[in-house]
């Protein structure tokens, strides 16, 4: 089971801070918590779906809501806690655009 992050101005995810390695993140801040990175699960690149891509087709959608986005399946324990115990899979999306990064998604 997950959890999706609630919508902020129109994009799902809450915005976070990311150290990233040479192979995906290596740790973020959420808040005032720190995450290591354990493991890359997985990673991708998203594309918009088909309704949105070109601005015919959406209206006039705006490169920012139509770009592709790389996303990391990564599994993070907060610092300083056992991995054991504390571990959690997260999905961090990287939005090249705006130059952020954002947490979308945490799996249970």
């Amino acid at each position: 089971m997950s959890r999706v992050l609630g919508e902020v101005v129109g994009r799902t995810g809450e915005e976070v801070q990311v150290e990233r390695g040479p192979l995906g993140p290596v740790q973020f801040w959420r808040g005032q918590s720190r995450y290591v990175v354990g493991e890359l699960l997985d990673s991708w690149v998203e594309t918009a779906p088909w309704w949105l891509r070109g601005g015919d087709a959406a209206g006039g959608a705006s490169a920012e809501l139509v770009a592709p986005r790389e996303v990391w399946r990564v599994e993070a324990v907060r610092a300083g806690r056992s991995r054991m115990s504390f571990a959690g899979v997260f999905d961090l999306t990287w939005d090249a655009s705006a130059n952020r990064w954002w947490l979308v998604r945490v799996h249970d």
